[in-house]
């Protein structure tokens, strides 16, 4: 373990949080709010530990994978710990780990919230909440990628710490240009989508937190029934906006590149609208008798479709309150969620088709021992180290999901509420059902089940494997 290359990058990493948390402070100075200056106070803590951290340069190439895995769990766990604290110093949340729990949620951009009642907490705080899922959307170290030099090509290798997906591949020859691309998309759909919020009627301050919410697929929120108070046509901009978040940005780079038949044609992106409007048709005709007008009906079965298969967790209804065929398929697209390479939670699209294909070759070889298969996606072979690391995925996926509902079941609740509060941290959707629905909060668990939700919440952000890296202790070794 290279401790030179890792404590450096953390530090840059705590002077970044410190410039992001004077954008809340300016936010405070503007509504004349005091909470505004626990974020500068905050700012300056994480400042000095920046600097601190920094004061030695590491050699040039220090960055293997097991480094880029180490330094990313460490950051977003540090960026939570610290980002928490002014939360705790304005008195708006005042137990640490609710606060830590709120901010876990935003920079993985889950958005489950201890919060009661968040149309009385500052703007200030309210900004921050939201601001944290632009930041955790994309990815920190994705962006620090283009900001250390000195650590060479390695910087691939933090990329796919904190990418989503089973793969991540640069989409041009140079990590900076490829950071600058995904960047430039993400930031330009949020500037669209803000202003069309901004015609549709919000006012500047609803626009930025929704729209920071919707493209980071996070769901914090500024009022307490999230968008249901908002107007058939904000919800419309907010599901296209969400929907389009849990795309895979590969195909926005081929759209750019004006390779249209390319990007249209990749199998994840066709199962992932294919998925979308089978479940908009299906809870629509099933919910049909719960609402006025056809219309009504479709948009809110578009919009609670949208919001739980990226994993954003917004919310128009209680569809808690729905038919159990249409919950059910809620759940099922919690559980396989959006595209690789987007902001979106869940399994991923990628994973479903490499299983499923693994599937149909594993009979096809039983029915011809002799034949030779392989996985294909898109026209090309899928690498067996690929194809194996998807299947570790998703039985290592599965065993924290059963250890976190069991720890959950020592409170007392029902199953639906534990399972579902895995469900939704685990796969950073926020809400759930029951207890955790999308009318209700997380703040009656107890202690040690938030601490575990906080896990469940990083580690489905990472993929699981940087924050299982960071707890086993032959990782912490130098020699190795």
């Amino acid at each position: 373990m290279n401790y030179g290359v890792v404590f450096y990058i953390l530090g840059w990493i705590l002077k970044s949080e410190a410039i992001f948390l004077m954008f809340p402070f300016v936010v405070g100075l503007i509504y004349g709010e005091n909470q505004g200056f626990s974020f500068l106070i905050t700012a300056g803590i994480c400042l000095v530990c920046g600097v601190l951290l920094n004061l030695k340069k590491p050699k040039k190439g220090g960055l293997f994978l097991k480094e880029g895995y180490f330094v990313v769990a460490l950051g977003w766990i540090i960026m939570s710990l610290f980002g928490a604290l002014p939360f705790v110093m304005c008195g708006e949340i005042p137990r640490y780990i609710d606060a830590v729990f709120e901010t876990a949620s935003g920079f993985s951009t889950t958005g489950a919230t201890i919060l009661t009642n968040v149309e009385v907490v500052s703007h200030a705080c309210l900004f921050w909440r939201s601001f944290t899922h632009l930041l955790g959307g994309m990815g920190v170290f994705v962006f620090l990628s283009a900001l250390l030099p000195m650590l060479g090509g390695n910087t691939i290798n933090l990329m796919k710490a904190e990418s989503t997906g089973p793969s991540v591949d640069k989409l041009v020859p140079r990590i900076k240009d490829t950071v600058k691309i995904l960047y430039s998309v993400y930031l330009a759909m949020g500037a669209l989508e803000c202003i069309i919020l901004l015609i549709c009627g919000l006012d500047l301050f609803e626009s930025l937190c929704t729209t920071f919410g919707t493209i980071g697929t996070g769901g914090f929120g500024t009022r307490n029934d999230s968008i249901a108070s908002m107007s058939p046509a904000i919800q419309w901009v907010v599901t296209i906006f969400m929907i389009l978040s849990g795309v895979n940005y590969s195909m926005y780079f081929l759209i750019l590149r004006k390779k249209f038949k390319q990007a249209l044609s990749m199998e994840e992106i066709r199962l992932y609208f294919f998925v979308i409007v089978v479940a908009v048709v299906a809870i629509s005709i099933n919910i049909s008798n719960m609402y006025p007008t056809m219309s009504e009906t479709v948009r809110t079965a578009s919009f609670q479709v949208g919001t739980l298969i990226t994993s954003t967790g917004f919310a128009t209804t209680d569809y808690d309150m729905w038919p159990e065929f249409s919950k059910t398929i809620l759940i099922l697209c919690m559980f396989m969620g959006a595209c690789a390479g987007s902001t979106g939670g869940g399994i991923k699209m990628s994973r479903i088709l490499i299983l499923w294909k693994s599937f149909k070759n594993q009979i096809r070889n039983l029915i011809h021992p002799r034949s030779v298969t392989k996985v294909r996606m898109d026209g090309s072979v899928v690498d067996d180290e690929t194809v194996h690391t998807t299947l570790v995925y998703l039985a290592v996926f599965f065993i924290i999901f059963a250890a976190s509902t069991l720890i959950l079941s020592a409170d007392g609740h029902d199953f639906t509420t534990n399972f579902t509060a895995v469900l939704a941290t685990l796969n950073n959707m926020g809400p759930g059902m029951n207890k955790v629905g999308p009318t209700c909060n997380f703040a009656f668990f107890s202690d040690l089940s938030k601490l575990t939700l906080i896990f469940d919440m990083l580690a489905g952000r990472l993929e699981l494997f940087p924050l299982i890296l960071v707890i086993t202790p032959t990782s912490w070794k130098k020699n190795l």
